[in-house]
């Protein structure tokens, strides 16, 4: 399966559990891990993504990010997870 077809069908796969995930940690199991796997990365490897890593950014003293990507000792980025909880 090419990186097209794992795309669309995590696409699909959100489409048909968002309105059962109620946490951020849901959330991210359910979409955002698969997703980063699609993108090559190992999940399990810490250093190739590290939950919740702490880091100082600016003004911003003590912030995590929730998911940074690591490759060869170096952040490519970081995903934030965020839910909108329906009353």
């Amino acid at each position: 399966m090419d990186f097209k077809d794992v795309i669309r069908q995590l696409s699909d796969r959100v489409a048909k559990m968002k309105d059962n995930i109620q946490t951020e940690e849901a959330t991210k199991n359910a979409f955002v891990m698969p997703f980063i796997n699609a993108l090559g990365y190992d999940v399990f490897n810490p250093m190739e993504v590290l939950p919740e890593f702490v880091c100082d950014i600016g003004t911003k003293k003590g912030e995590k990010m929730i998911m940074p990507l690591w490759k060869k000792v170096s952040l490519l980025c970081s995903l934030s997870v965020n839910i909108v909880c329906r009353i």
